[in-house]
């Protein structure tokens, strides 16, 4: 990659994309909802390619999300989708089922493969032995903490990403519980309950946070009710060599999305000009904590262990 370290983001569509992307972000994930999970949209092929003649203009980088649970049926449209993607010029794609990695090797073996199993990548062996299988990145566990993370990456043989922004999954069920839940209570569902829709879950217990929770294709899904972000400490991530940082921009605005870009891009440029000096600014956060929403907080999620769910 041009820079030591990559700045990653989600984007829901192709207008984000170009403004995250000249905003400052180096790549961006994507994806088709059929094969990729908890995507902020989805993409076709035609927009997809899009999004790759816009990264061309920046001279950055396109993934796309294959993380889906694979069914027999889904199998059957792989080779024509990976063919596309393969023809339109991709940089990447992230997976956790073998299947893909296979369909990739065999119709578009010139892109890159990131190996992305959520909460199961968490130690150096099992991703190293991905790297055998052609894996180049691991997409570590958001469940490490710092110190997990920091002394794995000396020992790993592929690139490593750590999510560093944004709001996390909790829980996933391939039913569809608040249609269900709702049906049960006779209570009529107007409507799409997809992201859009602004639904949310409040425990008895913890009245005072929120959780919120949306329905797709592929199931169920409720998200964490604070916000990671460890720009304060993203220098310990930079010195021990990880080489991207993903921003989850799931469920938030392109304003939003956009002020987070541009801090952690000054946070990592200003490392990148001169590491010895490199000193954390609160300012970088300021407007970012302007568009915070008020009941949400930005926390540092797993990695000193401060979020409990």
């Amino acid at each position: 990659m041009s820079k030591k370290h990559e700045l990653l983001v989600t984007a829901a569509n192709v207008k984000e994309a170009e403004v995250l992307l000249q905003a400052g972000a180096d790549a961006v994930l994507i994806g088709d909802d059929r094969f990729g999970m908890r995507l902020p949209g989805s993409f076709n092929v035609e927009e997809t390619a899009e999004v790759v003649a816009i990264a061309a203009k920046y001279q950055a980088r396109v993934y796309v999300s294959m993380t889906n649970l694979m069914s027999n049926e889904l199998l059957k449209e792989l080779p024509e989708y990976v063919q596309a993607l393969g023809r339109i010029g991709i940089d990447g794609v992230e997976f956790n089922d073998p299947a893909v990695l296979a369909t990739m090797k065999e119709y578009a073996p010139h892109v890159k493969l990131h190996w992305n199993a959520e909460m199961t990548s968490t130690n150096y062996a099992t991703a190293n032995y991905w790297g055998t299988k052609g894996a180049s990145r691991v997409v570590l566990a958001r469940e490490l903490n710092m110190d997990e993370l920091t002394e794995m990456v000396p020992f790993l043989k592929v690139e490593a990403q750590v999510q560093v922004h944004g709001m996390t999954n909790i829980y996933h069920s391939k039913r569809s519980l608040v249609q269900s839940y709702m049906a049960h209570q006779g209570r009529p569902v107007e409507g799409n309950l997809g992201k859009e829709r602004g639904l949310f879950l409040i425990e008895a217990e913890r009245r005072d946070e929120v959780f919120p929770i949306y329905e797709d294709l592929n199931g169920t899904h409720i998200m964490s009710s604070e916000d990671i972000c460890i720009l304060e400490d993203l220098h310990l991530l930079m010195e021990a060599g990880v080489q991207s940082f993903k921003i989850e921009g799931i469920l938030k605005s392109i304003t939003y999305n956009e002020a987070v870009v541009r801090a952690y891009r000054t946070a990592i440029d200003t490392y990148e000009a001169d590491a010895d000096a490199y000193a954390f600014s609160e300012d970088w956060l300021n407007e970012v904590r302007k568009l915070q929403d008020p009941e949400r907080e930005l926390s540092f999620g797993f990695f000193y262990k401060e979020q409990v769910y």
